[in-house]
C-alpha cells in the first residue's frame, strides 16, 4: 500500500498564506480539471471583477462558485468534514450544474462517468457518515487529505460537481494541518484522468496517490 509522506510542514498561518497566494491559479486548475472553458488570464479577470468576453455566463458563474467554495473551507478549517459540510459546499459550487432542488442533496439516480464502465452505488447517508469518520482517523495528515479527496471523487455523492467538492475537502485538510495545497498542473490532466479512471475501476489508490504526492502538492 502506497502511503503519501508529509511533503510540507508549515504553520496553519503559512498554509493559509500559500492558499491565498495561489488562489487564482488553484481555481483555474480546478476549472480546467472539470472542463470549464476558461484560460488562466480569463480566470484572473473574472475574479478581479472585469468584464470578460468569449466566456459564457455559466462558466463565469462556475468560477465564482469555486471562489465561494474556497472561502467556505478557509472560514471553516476546524469544522469536521461530514455530510452537512459537503452538502453546504455543494450548494455553493454546483449552482450551474444541477437543478436548484438538487443542490446539496445526495443523488437518488445512477450516474455514468466518462471513460469508464464503473457505476458508483447510490449514496447512503449513514454509510457515508461512518466512512468519513473512519478516513479522518488517519494520523498521516497529507495521506488523510488525499484519501478523503479520492474517496469523494469515487463515491459521486451528488449529481454533478463531485471533483470540485472532493478537491476542496482535500484542500481543507491540507491547509488546516499545514501540509500545503492540492493543485493539479494542467499538463498532468491526461495522466491524472487515466489514473483516476483506473482507481474508479479497481478502488486501488496507490497509483494515483503517487502521482499526486509527486506532482500536485504545493507549499513553502
Amino acid at each position: 500500500m502506497y502511503t503519501i509522506q508529509d511533503k510540507y510542514q508549515m504553520s496553519r498561518e503559512d498554509a493559509i498564506f500559500v492558499a491565498k497566494k495561489y488562489l487564482k491559479e488553484s481555481i483555474y486548475r480546478s476549472a480546467f480539471l472539470e472542463g470549464i472553458a476558461v484560460t488562466f488570464p480569463q480566470t484572473e479577470e473574472i475574479l478581479d471583477g472585469a468584464v470578460v468576453n468569449n466566456v459564457s455566463a455559466k462558466d463565469i458563474s462556475k468560477v465564482f462558485g469555486l471562489r465561494d467554495g474556497w472561502k467556505y473551507i478557509l472560514d471553516r478549517l476546524d469544522a469536521p468534514i461530514d455530510l452537512k459540510f459537503l452538502e453546504d459546499l455543494h450548494e455553493l459550487v454546483a449552482k450551474e450544474d444541477v437543478p436548484w432542488d438538487r443542490l446539496g442533496a445526495l443523488r437518488t439516480q445512477n450516474v455514468r462517468i466518462s471513460g469508464t464502465n464503473y457505476l458508483p452505488e447510490l449514496p447512503n447517508a449513514e454509510k457515508i457518515h461512518q466512512e468519513l469518520l473512519y478516513l479522518q482517523e488517519n494520523p498521516n495528515e497529507t495521506d488523510r487529505a488525499i484519501t478523503v479527496m479520492l474517496y469523494l471523487m469515487r463515491a459521486q455523492l451528488f449529481l454533478d460537481g463531485n471533483k470540485r467538492i472532493a478537491t476542496l475537502a482535500g484542500n481543507k485538510i491540507l491547509v488546516a494541518t499545514g501540509r500545503g495545497i492540492f493543485s493539479l498542473p494542467p499538463e498532468r490532466k491526461e495522466e491524472f484522468t487515466e489514473k483516476l479512471v483506473r482507481f474508479y475501476e479497481t478502488n486501488d489508490m496507490d497509483e494515483i496517490k503517487q502521482l499526486i504526492s509527486e506532482t500536485c502538492l504545493t507549499g513553502m
